[in-house]
């Protein structure tokens, strides 16, 4: 797991500037995610509870969206290039670098999780853990929106990311993952490729549990 992470740092530590520059606009030509993204902000609103992580955060684009969209959103990268580079964009807003199956967050403080196309270098046999320790993080009834490739495929599918190896997946598998960290999905958009790759793209919107009470 650590070297597959070490690589995944590095890839994205050698191309901050030229990743900042191509995504700094990109929600502008993305209606569909940036609709999805607005809806998860006026839920995680509805909460009372306006803390927002964006996981995976990059150059910090979709966190100062957040906080334009009325939430106390901080980011999270494992990329320090990526960290400093937010930083130094965005000097009003908190990012740290960390890695994501190890949030530097306490249990249940949140009211959303932004995880937009973050996990998409996770290998299939490693996502139920870090889908667990966003859930960890989330209040009862907090949000967790997840963008990623998806495919018809059975399986997931790897391919060539231009910037390092990831994966594309099966939307009810997905579904069913997050189903089996404890959050319930709830919506869905699946829409054609916003690039060449041809993989579809899809954002599911998933609600932590609600605590049981003890009768």
């Amino acid at each position: 797991m650590l070297a597959h992470q070490d690589e995944t740092r590095a890839a994205y530590d050698g191309v901050v500037e030229l990743y900042a520059s191509m995504f700094a606009n990109r929600m502008e030509t993305q209606p569909f995610a940036r609709n999805m993204i607005g809806t998860f902000a006026e839920l995680v609103r509805g909460t009372g509870n306006p803390r927002a992580a964006d996981v995976g955060c990059g150059p910090g684009h979709l966190t100062a969206m957040l906080h334009d969209l009325g939430l106390d959103a901080f980011g999270i990268d494992l990329s320090p290039a990526m960290v400093d580079h937010a930083r130094r964009a965005h000097p009003t807003l908190r990012f740290n670098e960390a890695r994501m199956e190890a949030l530097p967050i306490e249990d249940g403080a949140l009211g959303g999780v932004l995880a937009h196309y973050s996990m998409i270098h996770t290998p299939p046999g490693e996502l139920p853990a870090l889908l667990a320790e966003q859930a960890r993080v989330l209040a009862p009834g907090g949000l967790l929106l997840a963008s990623f490739f998806a495919t018809d495929e059975p399986e997931p599918v790897r391919f060539d990311h231009k910037v390092t190896p990831a994966y594309s997946w099966p939307v009810d598998r997905f579904a069913e993952l997050l189903a089996g960290a404890g959050l319930v999905p709830f919506a869905r958009l699946i829409h054609d490729p916003a690039s060449e790759r041809g993989f579809l793209d899809a954002h599911l919107l998933a609600r932590l549990r609600q605590a049981v009470p003890d009768n």
